[in-house]
């Protein structure tokens, strides 16, 4: 019976032996933290965007909301019958586009051009084509805009806006459609009546 009793001692004290000893002076790890840096709302454990801009409406995990861009405008460039040539006096109205691509870089751009109903079908979607290359060679060579942006597409007279054949019906159909899509990554703000604005010294 002495015996046993020694066995089970021993094999006690083994066990006790083999366990971790945790110390009070060991660094616990935290395994959340709760801690708000960029002051967006959302914690550091669930964070997925660090440093999101203050104020920018955000989603679960603190990144900022990306909005798509599908947008179409008409260029007020008019062109002369049976020509692609573009007027410096209209190279203003093609900046605009530069602007607004600059402004988001994650955009590219589709040039469409368009012609009035005169002349052979394929001569007209030579031309309409010509035109939306003069539109992005002006927006490449001139405001620097990257050709991997732009793209040219010719639709002759199939998609008229006007589809008499008056002489104003004529000029109104010579036209070029710049469609631009993408994404807006600039950060979206929310506004309530706490804001102010930032005192300027």
């Amino acid at each position: 019976m002495k015996a046993l009793i020694t066995i089970l001692s021993i094999a006690l004290l083994s066990a006790c032996a083999t366990r971790d000893i945790v110390t009070m002076d060991e660094p616990t790890q935290q395994l959340f933290d709760l801690s708000d840096n960029d002051k967006d709302g959302v914690i550091v454990a669930r964070e997925r965007c660090a440093e999101t801009t203050t104020g920018a409406s955000i989603d679960n995990y603190g990144c900022g909301k990306v909005k798509p861009i599908n947008e179409r405008s008409e260029l007020k460039v008019l062109f002369a019958n049976d020509s692609y040539k573009i007027e410096p006096t209209y190279y203003d109205h093609i900046e605009e586009i530069a602007i607004f691509m600059r402004e988001h870089e994650n955009t590219n751009v589709v040039i469409e051009g368009h012609c009035s109903k005169t002349g052979s079908y394929q001569h007209n979607l030579t031309l309409s084509k010509n035109r939306a290359k003069a539109v992005i060679s002006v927006l490449s060579e001139k405001f620097g805009i990257a050709e991997s942006r732009l793209t040219a597409m010719g639709f002759g007279y199939d998609k008229p806006v006007d589809p008499t054949h008056t002489e104003e019906a004529h000029k109104r159909n010579r036209r070029v459609i710049a469609a631009v899509s993408g994404e807006d990554t600039t950060p979206d703000m929310k506004w309530h009546i706490y804001t102010v604005d930032d005192e300027v010294n």
